[in-house]
């Protein structure tokens, strides 16, 4: 039974994609977005939870976000959560709900921002790298097992190339198209 499996091979790339877009999304750019709340989790009922499991949140307007709270008893605990993530924003509590108003990005921040991007996509580029590697060993593997010939190797080695050429093109797009966006907005 051949190691090398291309379908596998493909998927765990498209994931390191993926994650990337997910990563990025949570960036913020001038506008508010709803994804860049993901990463808080709040303390309530004695557990850590993500902000998403009390709460609604909604952007009602381009340049703020609403967090909707279920349980009036954890109102102070998200106002926490939210200034624990440390994301720069600065949440006003109206009854159940939070307002959270996006202030202007500094060319500073914005430059920061833009850094941070290129980072994730370098991270995104590892991954789909160890990809790669790990399916060339699989195709070592093959070999020695006699299960491919070598001409099969290197021909699939090849198409594993072209598939890793491919998936950091579309990290480089995924990447360029956010810095563009933090950059000028």
């Amino acid at each position: 039974m051949p190691k090398y499996d291309k379908a596998d091979v493909e998927r765990r790339m498209a994931g390191a994609v993926e994650a990337l877009k997910s990563d990025l999304s949570g960036l913020r750019t001038g506008r508010a977005n709803t994804a860049l709340l993901d990463p808080v989790v709040v303390e309530v009922y004695g557990a850590m939870m993500p902000l998403n499991q009390v709460a609604t949140v909604s952007a009602p307007e381009p340049r703020m976000l609403s967090v909707q709270v279920w349980d009036r008893a954890n109102v102070t605990a998200v106002e926490k959560g939210i200034a624990h993530a440390n994301l720069g924003l600065n949440p006003m509590i109206d009854g159940n709900t939070l307002r959270l108003p996006l202030p202007d990005l500094t060319q500073e921040r914005r430059k920061e921002l833009a850094k941070l991007a290129g980072k994730y996509a370098e991270q995104a580029k590892i991954a789909i790298r160890n990809v790669r590697r790990d399916a060339n060993e699989a195709l070592k593997e093959d070999e020695k097992k006699k299960d491919i010939s070598e001409d099969d190797r290197k021909r699939l080695e090849e198409e594993v190339q072209k598939m890793t050429d491919k998936f950091v093109a579309e990290v480089d797009a995924a990447a360029a198209a956010k810095e563009k966006e933090i950059l000028t907005q």
